[in-house]
C-alpha cells in the first residue's frame, strides 16, 4: 500500500519508533526525522500540556528546512487520562502531523485530527478492537502482538495481521520484538506497511530511560522478558531483572488495580518495560547510527530475496 503523503517526505524505510513512555523525547524524535524514520513521543512524557507544547515547538523549530520524516505524538483516550482534551487542543493548533491513540478509539478525536489533514493510527491488540477503530475512522491500525514492549497483545502477528486486512484497508503497523531491519522486511512481507520499533530504541544516547535500564535491555534475552497484568493492571511486558531489582517475586506478583493514568509513571519508571526483541540488541548507539543501520539492513534484506 502507498505510504500516505503526509508520510512520504522524507521517509527512507518504512519504521516508526513508537512513543515509549517516559523515554521518548525531543532528541530521540529529531534524531530519527533527521536519519529519515518517524519519530514519535507520548504527550504524557511532559507533565504538563505547557510543557508539551513547548517540546512541540522545539521539534518543529529543530526540523524545519530540512528534508527530514514526519513525527507524530502519543495520546492516551482513556477515562482517566485528565489532560486529554487539552492535550489534544495542542496537537490540533501545533497540526502534528500523526497522532497515535491509544486505550480508546473515540470518534471525536479522530475528527479533530482529520481537521486540519493530520493522521491517525490506533493500537490494537484483537480484531475486535480493529474493527472499532475503522469504524471511528482512523487512518491506520498499529497490531500490537505477542512480544512487543510496553502494553502488548498476546497474539501472532501471522494471526492478527491477515484478521485486520480482512477488516481494514488502510496502512498496517506491526508492533512486536523487531530489533533488525530484516525484521522489518520480514513484517512487510507479511501484509505490514510499517514496522513499529520500541524497544531497540530505548538502547540509544537519547532515550531519556536511566543507563541502567539501558544496560539492563542489552544484557537480556526474551527469557528475561515477562508479560502480565500486575504491574499496570493491563497486560505488558518487562523485565524480570528490574521486576526482581523492586523487591517483587515476578512468581508471586501483587494482583493491581484498575489502570489509572494517574499513577502510570511511577509504575513505569520503578519498573522497566521491554519487548522480547532484546536478544537483538547488544549495544547503545547515537540514534542516527541506529537509524543508518536499520536502513541498511532493510534494504539488504529486500534486496536478498529480490535475488533469490
Amino acid at each position: 500500500m502507498p505510504v500516505p503523503p503526509v508520510l512520504a517526505r522524507g521517509l527512507k524505510a518504512p519504521i516508526i519508533v513508537s512513543p515509549m513512555f517516559l523515554a521518548s523525547g525531543p532528541d530521540l524524535v529529531v534524531e530519527t526525522c533527521r536519519s529519515g524514520l518517524i519519530g514519535t513521543f507520548p504527550a504524557l512524557n511532559q507533565r504538563t500540556t505547557e510543557g508539551y507544547e513547548a517540546w512541540l515547538d522545539e521539534i518543529a523549530a529543530r526540523l524545519a528546512g530540512q528534508d527530514a520524516a514526519a513525527f507524530g505524538v502519543n495520546l492516551i483516550v482513556h477515562r482517566t487520562n485528565a489532560r486529554l482534551e487539552a492535550d489534544l487542543k495542542a496537537t490540533v493548533k501545533h497540526k502534528v502531523p500523526l497522532v497515535i491513540t491509544s486505550l480508546g478509539a473515540v470518534q471525536e478525536v479522530v475528527d479533530a485530527v482529520h481537521s486540519y489533514g493530520g493522521l491517525v493510527f490506533h493500537d490494537v491488540i484483537s480484531r475486535r478492537h480493529a474493527e472499532k477503530a475503522a469504524e471511528a475512522g482512523v487512518d491506520g491500525i498499529i497490531a500490537v502482538c505477542a512480544g512487543a514492549g510496553g502494553h502488548a497483545g498476546a497474539l501472532s502477528p501471522f494471526a492478527l495481521v491477515p484478521e485486520i486486512r480482512e477488516v481494514f484497508s488502510g496502512p498496517i503497523i506491526l508492533s512486536g520484538a523487531m530489533s533488525t531491519g530484516a525484521h522489518v522486511a520480514a513484517a512487510r512481507l507479511i501484509g505490514a506497511d510499517f514496522a513499529y520499533l520500541g524497544t531497540r530504541f530505548l538502547a540509544t544516547k537519547e532515550a531519556l530511560c536511566q543507563a541502567e535500564h539501558k544496560g539492563m535491555i542489552v544484557g537480556a534475552n526474551a527469557k528475561d522478558i515477562l508479560y502480565t497484568p500486575a504491574i499496570s493492571g493491563v497486560n505488558a511486558n518487562f523485565l524480570i531483572p528490574s521486576i526482581v531489582r523492586n523487591g517483587l517475586d515476578p512468581e508471586n506478583l501483587p494482583t493491581h488495580a484498575r489502570l489509572d493514568m494517574a499513577s502510570e509513571a511511577k509504575v513505569w519508571r520503578d519498573v522497566w518495560s521491554a519487548g522480547q526483541g532484546v536478544g537483538s540488541i547488544h549495544d547503545v548507539p547515537p540514534a542516527a547510527e541506529l537509524c543508518a543501520r536499520l536502513i541498511g539492513e532493510y534494504n539488504a534484506a529486500r534486496a536478498a530475496l529480490a535475488a533469490e
